[in-house]
């Protein structure tokens, strides 16, 4: 029997003080693969089979917590792997990645090792790099916030044929044009193959074997700019049908489920991917910006406005967030960033600048353009209302932009409370994809000047990045998030990005609301 992917771990939250994960294994077997750990186990049990043949396959294990930290050992058909489980109470320590792939081939030239820092988090987990002779890690859980697969090729992808006929058609044609059985082959084929490609890279497969994940997609686990494009085009059948295969492949392969039968920690009353987790005195929110994304239509006679996520999906994210009590740091892992540059400032400078239209489709795509700004709005109160009625810091962590940037919202509405007034923004991107070329970095930098005033006393801004003159880091890099010892009372998260090519993390401290 041959692995052909895996293992994949997958964070399922702490139940009855047990650290859960889950395990994903794919092989070209029908018999399943054997699970041996040092906890309460469940042997692994068939998921589906791939059009491919193969066999994709899930298992869990059950870690008791206790009063120290614990390496786990673990083993899938006698191989050995490990992975780390914080003390009772303890906040995990946490990395956070985006974008692992290039949005077209062209982006890979001049990339020398494409997976070179996902060699450097696995060195800092393990221990073999120090600074200043200070170590880091071993972290606990990997945040994945986009884009961990770009599925943008198959559209001139020659195993798709009936895909790379359909797109040469006029536009007016391809909307009305069906989705066919050989069409929903062949593209399945191709996101099946992609993901056991890209996922068994010497240096992401070790990661994913010994760090469990929460994974959140974004539009290239689509494809590019899904949920904002033209009504027509949206609910056009081929983009429909490439749509169901993308949402079946995250099940799978990212939240290890079956569309219909999401794993623990998936919020009850939405028909997204929402997730909540409870660590400690630290919580984490994933909200799906995906699944549910669609513009502006017509239903019933009523005109319904763009949507990034559902009522229902909302109102399951916050009926968690009001459950939680006594929590000194609230994560909430948002693909796309709350607070960034504006499209419409950036689209009169990007006027002049050809060759950059995937940028320009990102930022249409963003919090910050028109179609979303009162749904962000909404998000915004929520989390200015929780943080203030909690005395809980709310960090808000994305990816997607392809830079390291440091954001902040603050509100002075209330005087008399001025801890609770600041939300941060941490973005991180991404750990493969390349940084946007110098002169469209530069068009960012200028538009990063701007103070937006998101509503009455609020306001949005990037800062200086930590220990520079700059708002955004062009450099590939990846992100940790080290809270304090349990015993420290401080109790601070300290954020620090590790960029590509540079010896020592730039580091950003998050104060507790006091």
């Amino acid at each position: 029997m041959a692995t052909l992917l895996g293992p994949v771990l997958q964070f399922l939250g702490i139940q009855n003080q047990q650290w859960c994960v889950s395990i994903l294994v794919v092989t070209d077997a029908a018999t399943p693969p054997a699970l041996q750990g040092a906890s309460t186990s469940d042997p692994f049990q068939r998921l589906c089979t791939l059009q491919t043949g193969a066999t994709a396959w899930r298992g869990t294990l059950a870690v008791a917590m206790g009063t120290v930290a614990q390496r786990i050992s673990y083993k899938v058909d006698g191989q050995s792997n490990a992975f780390y489980v914080p003390a009772v109470g303890e906040a995990p320590r946490m990395a956070y990645a985006s974008c692992n792939g290039f949005s077209s081939p062209s982006l890979m030239k001049g990339v020398v090792d494409k997976n070179a820092l996902w060699t450097r988090l696995m060195n800092l987990h393990a221990g073999r790099e120090r600074i200043n002779g200070r170590s880091f890690g071993p972290y606990h859980v990997l945040l994945l916030g986009g884009d961990q697969v770009y599925t943008d090729t198959f559209w001139q992808d020659p195993t798709c044929p009936d895909i790379v006929a359909w797109s040469q058609l006029p536009r007016d044609q391809r909307r009305k044009a069906p989705w066919s059985a050989a069409m929903q082959t062949q593209v399945t084929a191709f996101f099946e193959n992609l993901y056991l490609g890209k996922w068994s890279q010497a240096e992401v497969a070790l990661t994913m074997a010994s760090l469990p994940g929460v994974m959140m997609w974004d539009d290239h686990d689509i494809f590019d700019g899904w949920g904002s494009y033209p009504l027509e085009d949206h609910d056009c059948p081929v983009y429909q049908g490439v749509f169901a295969i993308a949402k079946t492949c995250f099940a799978l392969f990212q939240r290890h489920s079956l569309v219909g039968t999401p794993p623990p920690c998936t919020l009850p009353g939405q028909g997204a991917f929402t997730a909540g987790y409870r660590m400690g005195g630290m919580g984490l929110l994933a909200l799906d910006m995906r699944s549910e994304r669609s513009p502006e239509r017509r239903q019933a006679g009523n005109l319904q406005s763009a949507q990034v996520m559902s009522e229902a999906s909302w109102a399951a994210a916050y009926q968690w967030l009001d459950a939680q009590q006594d929590m000194q740091h609230l994560v909430v892992m948002s693909s796309i960033p709350v607070v960034h540059p504006s499209f419409e400032l950036l689209e009169k400078m990007l006027g002049v600048l050809p060759g950059q239209q995937e940028l320009e489709d990102d930022l249409r795509d963003h919090w910050t353009s028109a179609a979303h700004r009162a749904e962000r709005l909404r998000l915004i109160h929520r989390l200015f209302a929780y943080s203030k009625a909690q005395a809980c810091r709310v960090t808000v962590v994305s990816g997607d932009v392809h830079v390291a940037a440091v954001g902040v919202l603050e509100s002075r509405r209330d005087s008399a409370d001025n801890n609770a007034c600041v939300i941060n923004q941490v973005t991180s991107s991404g750990i493969v994809h390349t940084p946007p070329v110098a002169m469209a970095r530069y068009f960012l930098e200028q538009a990063c000047l701007r103070v937006e005033t998101v509503d009455r006393g609020i306001t949005a801004a990037m800062y200086e990045f930590p220990t520079t003159s700059r708002r955004i880091i062009g450099a590939r890099n990846f992100m940790t998030i080290e809270p304090d010892a349990m015993d420290d009372p401080a109790q601070r998260l300290w954020v620090n990005w590790w960029v590509e090519n540079e010896a020592e993390p730039s580091s950003k401290v998050i104060h507790p609301v006091v």
